[in-house]
């Protein structure tokens, strides 16, 4: 681990320093067996709804040329599992937690972000690129005014939990999403989240995903990540959590000097274990130099 001072302070909660793991790619029973989770800057678990989520049928991930694509469908147990079976054991280790929030309505995303006000968690990641039911499908991520009014009703029961918003890719500008939840009261932001994409098998002319179309991830996405991150961090002042095919701490560091102020590490665990810190390391010695 680094010998020097790399800590953050990302909406009022310090992390010991910028590296964080990104939604849906962070295991405690696996991870734990290859780093300390303390090490870490912050833990971003998988997304979490209000009640236990089944996720889309299989397959749900299929591998590209520069990267993967998933359809996992936020699969998750619930957020009373989660406080009982996730949280504990992380807050156990000494794990600073951002918690993924998940939701089909506003009810459901309010529902949560207010019981996970009641606990240990250190910040609140909200997932809006979840579709909004009652709109017929649309994520909140890509309309402004329906990110805006999430944002304003999640405020009102988070309590002191820092709402970290965490941005779709998948829209015209990226920055009229981040300078309406801005506006909406939000803390910080993340992004990027995944593209959309798909890939067909030349055997069946058929998607590879049962579900069709998935999200890409890896390091085929890391140019747009780093531009959406320097477009928003020029319009918006909350911090931001860069995000988006990091695979090494030279891509850590691209995306803090377009404007962020911690990045998280994703798809880069899935094929090595040891990657967040890995990359941690990585970064603090192009820091040295």
């Amino acid at each position: 681990m680094p010998e020097f001072d790399l800590s953050v302070d990302i909406c009022g909660v310090t992390w010991k320093n910028p590296i964080a793991t990104a939604s849906g790619t962070f295991n405690f029973r696996e991870s734990s067996r290859y780093y300390r989770v303390s090490d870490l800057g912050c833990i971003t678990t998988k997304g979490v709804s209000r009640e236990p989520w089944g996720g889309n049928e299989t397959p749900k991930i299929a591998e590209t040329r520069s990267g993967m694509l998933n359809s996992i469908g936020l699969e998750n147990r619930g957020v009373e599992m989660y406080i009982d079976h996730d949280l504990k054991p992380l807050k156990e280790a000494g794990a600073t937690v951002m918690a993924n929030v998940a939701g089909h309505t506003i009810v459901e995303y309010c529902s949560v972000a207010e019981r996970l006000a009641k606990t240990a968690v250190d910040l609140l990641e909200i997932n809006i690129s979840c579709p909004n039911v009652k709109e017929g499908g649309i994520a909140f991520g890509t309309d402004k005014t329906a990110a805006a009014e999430l944002v304003t009703r999640v405020k009102k029961v988070s309590g002191a939990k820092p709402v970290i918003v965490k941005l779709s890719p998948n829209v015209t500008d990226i920055t009229e999403i981040a300078l309406a939840v801005e506006r909406a009261g939000a803390d910080g932001l993340s992004l990027i989240n995944t593209l959309k994409g798909m890939r067909i098998d030349l055997n069946t002319g058929k998607p590879v995903l049962a579900n069709g179309s998935g999200g890409l991830s890896g390091p085929a996405i890391h140019p747009v990540a780093v531009w959406m991150v320097y477009e928003t961090a020029r319009v918006c002042r909350i911090p931001i959590i860069g995000m988006g095919g990091v695979m090494t701490g030279a891509d850590a560091l691209e995306l803090m000097l377009a404007g962020a102020k911690a990045v998280a590490v994703g798809t880069a665990a899935l094929i090595d274990p040891v990657a967040p810190t890995r990359i941690l390391g990585e970064l603090a010695g192009l820091l040295r130099k």
